[in-house]
């Protein structure tokens, strides 16, 4: 089964895959490229701080060796005084060590960036299972790592293989030449030799490195089915997606609806569109309140008769004003003198209605620009 489960994990883990197991503790870690920064970080700082550590470390040296009468018989002086030479050493060696210790907090950090999961510190007790060791042992990562174990150990010992047989010479020249003289040229020797078998690492991280990501990229996949079920817990299921939409549909034409009453006019094809326009002295320009094709365009029409809004027929108009203004918007400019033909008519008509006077006369067909004109077969 879990084999057949590895298989079907064919695809890359997504965004949100990826940030939950970051929240888990789970990213790309290599230890090779740990140990080989606070090899490097040991090597640089005995480069620089090297003659003056190793000259300290000297006289702390004499100083311990040096047997003074008093402290042959009082074995308490003795004590204070190896107290006090064990905190000396301890001063001349931190600038070393708080070096290795910046290098240790940092170097994690190099491949996956910084993180603290609380979740990686709690106890997880299938990881003290004897037979889930035994599987991690005897498993694919097992094998992997004890691969580079051997690779690692015939890297490094062959380098360090050579580096003490190219030094050969300066070792046995050791001999012949003056103590003081001689730890200086021992303490170079071994720097020289840590930094070129430090060095040889770098074949094992380049190699390592990759490895990592490519092996953490390949735990994080995803089967298809995790992917859909993902994409419905952080977009929501389709169906209750398309309810809402339908339901955000239904309340925007009912709120539509409720503004033809209070609407100017409604300009009509007269059967395929209707468009109800309003316009105040405080707008800038008549606004379209409501607008619908086929069965909304007659629910239109009969709103507006229940209320008594005038009914205009002019198709070109309605289909140029159904296609390029917007709901809840200023018609374009460009039907700026159609529509002003169409509501100084009708204004005309209603101070007639209510106040008598001279009957306006019909109006004839509305003039739209060319470029706004819908063909009248679009239904």
């Amino acid at each position: 089964m879990a084999e057949d489960s590895d298989l079907e994990r064919t695809e890359e883990a997504t965004p949100q895959r990826i940030q939950k197991a970051r929240e888990d503790g789970q990213i790309a870690r290599s230890q090779e490229l740990t140990t080989f920064t606070l090899l490097l970080t040991a090597a640089a700082g005995l480069v620089f701080m090297g003659n003056n550590l190793m000259e300290k470390l000297l006289n702390i040296m004499r100083e311990g060796i040096q047997m003074e009468r008093d402290l042959a018989f009082h074995t308490d002086l003795m004590l204070n005084r190896f107290y006090q030479l064990a905190v000396e050493s301890l001063w001349t060696l931190a600038p070393l060590l708080v070096l290795l210790i910046i290098a240790a907090f940092f170097a994690p950090m190099l491949l996956s960036g910084w993180l603290f999961s609380s979740k990686a510190l709690m106890p997880d007790f299938k990881r003290i299972n004897p037979i889930s060791g035994f599987g991690r042992i005897f498993s694919a990562h097992g094998l992997t790592e004890l691969f580079k174990a051997i690779a690692k150990t015939l890297v490094v010992g062959s380098v360090a293989t050579l580096v003490i047989w190219g030094n050969k010479e300066a070792v046995l020249a050791l001999i012949a030449i003056p103590v003081n003289s001689g730890i200086t040229r021992t303490g170079e020797l071994l720097v020289l030799s840590f930094l070129l078998i430090t060095g040889a690492m770098i074949l094992i991280v380049a190699i390592d490195v990759p490895f990592q990501l490519w092996s953490h990229a390949k735990k994080l996949r995803m089967t298809k089915e995790e992917i859909r079920r993902e994409s419905k817990e952080s977009e929501g299921d389709p169906l209750v997606k398309g309810r809402i939409r339908s339901l955000q549909r239904e309340a925007a034409r009912r709120r539509m609806m409720s503004e033809v009453p209070e609407a100017d006019v409604i300009v009509t094809n007269p059967t395929h569109y209707a468009v109800a326009l309003q316009y105040k002295d405080s707008m800038r320009a008549p606004k379209v309140v409501a607008k619908g094709v086929h069965l909304l365009a007659a629910r239109i029409r009969e709103l507006g008769e229940e209320h008594h809004v005038p009914i205009l027929e002019a198709p070109p108009l309605a289909r140029a004003l159904y296609h390029h203004a917007d709901l809840d918007a200023e018609i374009p400019e460009k039907l700026y003198t159609a529509v002003a033909e169409v509501l100084a008519y009708v204004f005309h008509l209603k101070r007639h209605q209510d106040y008598g006077g001279d009957v306006p006369d019909p109006l004839g067909e509305i003039a739209v620009p060319q470029e706004l004109e819908i063909p009248s077969s679009d239904n």
